[in-house]
């Protein structure tokens, strides 16, 4: 066992500017599981640096449900799976703006507008886009995440207020193709690209437990600090019946917690937002994600799962002394 106050001193390096080495992070994610309250020590500290005790809540709306051409193994909505996921068109623009007037009048940060496929054709993404104006821009930040888009596409979500795309990677590089072959990681990182280019902000991350080593999460992370990613969401898998990965085991608790706290760790002054799978996979233990260093959560439900309410989420967080960011 390390001497815990390790990770106290790992945490006053980085933030003094001192980049450690990759070994030091991937003990981390390696590390004993009785150095866990250390480990969050450390993260808990880079995490009051950056954001204080202020979290930010975001909500998501399945736009456009099931029947997927991508072959993501993880994913409920895949055509390829044999699931009871909905299916359905681009929803009516009521439906769309339903839960952005309901997070503009709470204390929710941001609203994201999420649909299945490899990416939405331009009639559809121009329908999301008359929606979102229905939105006030000074009462509910804009996110969406339509897939993969070139351009032109990016340019038109850009003018319409929209200030956030949403694209994970899911997972690292060398874990990819055996994840999904009916894209490539190439163009996942083309289109985030493709949206920096158009001035939006960029929401990446990942999805953990699909049977990565810590050595691919490095890679993951790695990956999304070079690309410059502004917010990073982080889910834990549940395995659908009817998916490849119906069968997979669960992360537990302490790994979920010890991910999110390396995370913290790579990329400190990042947002690291906790979603899907938080209370399925960190059971118990999932109010400690933000001691783990995480800045904030995905309230309300996920795609093809339930989550929790808006506001069970804000008793959670009253209860442990801490705010949502200020809008």
């Amino acid at each position: 066992m390390k001497d815990t106050g390790c990770y106290i001193k790992l945490a006053e390096g980085i933030l003094n500017g001192d980049t450690p080495d990759n070994q030091a992070y991937l003990e981390i994610l390696s590390a004993p599981d009785e150095e866990l309250l250390s480990i969050m020590g450390g993260a808990d500290m880079i995490r009051q640096k950056y954001f204080g005790m202020k979290i930010h809540l975001c909500t998501i709306c399945n736009g456009k449900s099931g029947r997927c051409s991508e072959d993501c193994k993880f994913c409920s909505q895949s055509s390829f799976s044999n699931t009871s996921a909905p299916v359905y068109p681009v929803l009516p623009k009521d439906e769309l703006l339903k839960g952005g007037i309901y997070a503009q009048e709470s204390p929710i940060n941001r609203y994201s507008i999420v649909t299945t496929g490899r990416g939405l054709p331009v009639r559809d993404v121009e329908a999301v886009i008359d929606a979102m104006k229905g939105l006030d821009d000074n009462r509910i930040k804009k996110c969406v995440s339509l897939g993969i888009l070139k351009d032109a596409e990016m340019q038109l979500i850009r003018g319409a207020g929209i200030t956030r795309y949403h694209h994970n990677l899911e997972t690292s590089r060398s874990l990819f193709a055996g994840v999904c072959t009916t894209h490539s990681y190439d163009e996942r990182i083309e289109t985030i690209r493709s949206a920096k280019r158009a001035g939006m902000e960029i929401c990446a991350g990942g999805i953990l437990g699909i049977g990565e080593s810590d050595e691919q999460i490095l890679e993951l992370a790695s990956d999304i600090k070079e690309l410059g990613v502004d917010s990073i969401p982080l889910n834990f898998l549940v395995p659908i019946p009817g998916t490849p990965y119906g069968g997979m085991s669960r992360l537990t608790p302490i790994k979920c917690l010890k991910i999110i706290a390396f995370f913290r760790y790579f990329l400190p002054d990042k947002e690291i937002i906790i979603c899907g799978g938080r209370e399925k996979n960190l059971k118990e233990l999932h109010p400690l994600i933000f001691y783990a260093g995480a800045s904030g959560m995905m309230t309300g439900n996920y795609l093809t799962t339930d989550g929790r309410t808006l506001e069970h989420d804000l008793a959670l967080l009253d209860q442990m002394g801490f705010g949502v960011r200020e809008k």
